[in-house]
């Protein structure tokens, strides 16, 4: 009996942590820690709240899966939390303060503020994470793209940066790939960077500038798809894909 009460009253402060005192009604998340294969009503308002913030646009379907946790790691980044993609009190609590004015159900308000941990514009005062489809881009979009750059093509020629930024648009805008920049970039093994932990490194303004030229237009691949570094490259299948052009140490294909 006793260990029963211990285990209510535990479950209660942490309802009361994550809710605060607002008086509010919205959604609760349990005390479970929720990490790749959870599932139910606690992951359900995980991905709505990301998805609120424009972390996350897959389907809410209560399923943790690869998406889920890239959607994760970038918020604990963004936010100053440890990247592993696993959720427990502190990042819990800290999705909770940045959506106060979420509810079950509700999609990316474009009021929720998560440029930065404070809400609102960015410490660089940029605008709040939105989503995109297709080409309507937006800072957020520049911005991890200029992440995915830097960690796949640094110590690249400019061009060779630029080609990689080029490869991400040209993607988004292929009917055969997900229609947005963060769909492109977490896609499941479709970027190292992603797989090793690189993308979060802080991109340089030589990233920033690659994918803006990229963005005006410039495409040095003319439309591939793919590139590999065939000193590295493990796939064989890359290698039957038609190849165009090297720049640096990277083949491009489409």
């Amino acid at each position: 009996m006793t260990v029963t009460v211990i285990i209510v009253m535990l479950l209660f402060g942490i309802f009361s942590l994550l809710n605060g005192n607002d008086g509010g009604v919205r959604a609760a998340f349990t005390g479970a820690t929720l990490r790749v294969g959870s599932s139910g009503q606690d992951v359900n308002e995980l991905q709505g709240r990301l998805t609120y913030l424009g972390y996350y646009n897959g389907e809410i379907d209560g399923i943790f899966g690869s998406k889920t946790k890239g959607a994760v790691t970038w918020f604990q980044w963004k936010f100053g939390l440890k990247s592993d993609g696993i959720v427990g009190a502190a990042t819990k609590k800290k999705l909770v303060d940045a959506t106060k004015n979420w509810k079950p159900g509700a999609t990316n308000s474009g009021s929720a503020g998560a440029g930065s941990p404070g809400g609102g514009s960015s410490s660089t005062g940029q605008p709040p994470l939105q989503k995109s489809n297709r080409l309507g881009l937006t800072e957020n979009d520049i911005q991890i793209m200029a992440n995915a750059v830097y960690g796949e093509a640094r110590g690249e020629p400019f061009e060779g940066q630029i080609a990689v930024a080029a490869v991400i648009l040209n993607r988004v805008k292929d009917e055969n790939f997900p229609n947005t920049v963060y769909g492109v970039i977490f896609q499941p093994r479709a970027f190292t960077a992603v797989d090793d932990g690189q993308i979060y490194l802080t991109p340089n303004a030589s990233a920033r500038k690659a994918v803006e030229e990229a963005i005006a237009g410039y495409d040095p691949t003319q439309g591939c798809l793919y590139y590999f570094n065939p000193e590295t490259a493990t796939s064989k299948w890359i290698w039957t894909r038609p190849q165009f052009k090297t720049i640096g140490k990277h083949i491009f294909c489409m």
